[in-house]
């Protein structure tokens, strides 16, 4: 899935919108998640902590809180720089780097990726469990940030196991950092309210994700202050996705919470895509009840297709009671289309049930159509049997 910056599937499209094809093809890019970040280098510089080529390093350690060495040097610093330091990272196996299309193209345990930090292209790929992938799960997240004028600019987030291009400018390493003291520093560029700039909406998008990649306690508690009602809902949709994708049963209990309670309809919606990609088994409840309560006939429907998404026998049933007791015709639709991206096993004869005996003639139609694309040998034997009596 393309995202910008950390800016994460803003608007999770139905099938109304851009059709099988549109989601199709969104789904293949899930894998691989294209995120706008920084580029590398290879080299081991700084003892184990990041691996640096092309920069002055001068390393220091935190010894008077973060909070307070940090804005010491951004206010010193005038010429372009980076501060970086690095924390233990969120458990799993994922891998935050840059590849060229050539590296891109081999098997994952054999790519070696880099980044430039002062590239113009800021590409990157943020890679989670490839089948093919037998590298060591990383240790650390490295958390950059690009100072000037005594301002800062960007902020960067890698594994520790990329390369990474300082471009020759300076960069200030920080050691002994407490995670507590990193979320905590992250947060305050965190908006209470929406940016105003597309650097300072990056710059939020950017610290949401680092948070969510530490592996501390105190990181669940954080993202669940960025999904307040009161806070912009790009702020809540960006915090969804890595609650989803990174914070396990606790990210799951805040988006079981945020699809019941939010007042966005749009904020809603994309915690159903949020719950399709947690990896708890709990989550399939949680689009089930979306999917048959949702006061909005959209959320309904988005549910209803991240459902057909997971498959099983719970999902079919649930998108089998829609077509049957949804009061929208629309959402009838829409679960009907959820059919047609469940395995052929389970979606084909619910399909020619809802074509042979649903009273609703759009929803009859709709199998008919989606039955014609599934080019089953059922759906050709149902057709002959159609236009023969």
């Amino acid at each position: 899935m393309n995202v910008s910056s950390f800016k994460v599937g803003r608007a999770v499209l139905g099938p109304r919108e851009h059709g099988a094809a549109g989601h199709r093809a969104l789904l293949a890019r899930l894998p691989n998640i294209i995120i706008v970040l920084a580029m590398a280098a290879p080299c081991a510089v700084l003892s184990q902590e990041a691996r640096l080529v092309n920069a002055q390093t001068q390393t220091r350690a935190v010894t008077s809180g973060l909070e307070k060495e940090f804005r010491s040097l951004v206010k010193n610093q005038v010429e372009p720089a980076w501060i970086g330091y690095a924390v233990p990272v969120v458990e799993g196996n994922h891998h935050i780097c840059c590849y060229s299309s050539e590296e891109s193209r081999k098997p994952a345990s054999l790519r070696r990726g880099r980044c430039q930090l002062e590239s113009r292209d800021e590409g990157m790929n943020f890679n989670t469990n490839g089948d093919d992938d037998t590298r060591e799960n990383p240790g650390r997240v490295l958390v950059l940030w690009r100072v000037a004028d005594k301002n800062v600019g960007k902020i960067r987030v890698f594994t520790d196991d990329c390369e990474l291009d300082a471009g020759g400018l300076t960069v200030q390493w920080l050691t002994d950092v407490k995670p507590k003291e990193s979320i905590d520093l992250l947060a305050s560029f965190v908006g209470e309210t929406e940016a105003s700039t597309k650097a300072g909406r990056k710059q939020s998008e950017s610290a949401i994700a680092a948070i969510a990649l530490h592996a501390d306690p105190a990181a669940d508690r954080e993202l669940e202050k960025f999904v307040d009602s009161k806070r912009p809902e790009e702020i809540r949709n960006n915090t969804a996705f890595w609650l989803g994708n990174l914070r396990g049963q606790k990210g799951y209990e805040i988006l079981r919470r945020m699809v019941r309670e939010d007042p966005s309809d749009k904020v809603r919606e994309h915690c159903t895509f949020a719950l399709h990609i947690s990896k708890v088994p709990e989550a399939v409840n949680a689009m089930i009840d979306a999917a048959r309560n949702d006061k909005s006939a959209h959320v309904r429907g988005q549910a209803l297709f991240w459902l057909s998404q997971k498959a099983g026998d719970k999902a079919a049933r649930a998108i089998s009671d829609a077509i049957e007791n949804d009061p929208e015709t629309d959402v009838k639709k829409k679960a009907v289309f959820a059919l047609s991206q469940l395995p052929k096993d389970q979606g084909v004869p619910k399909l020619i049930h809802a074509a042979r005996d649903n009273r609703n003639r759009e929803v009859r139609k709709d199998a008919m159509f989606w039955l014609g694309q599934s080019n089953d040998p059922r759906a050709l034997t149902f057709f002959e049997e159609v236009l023969t009596h």
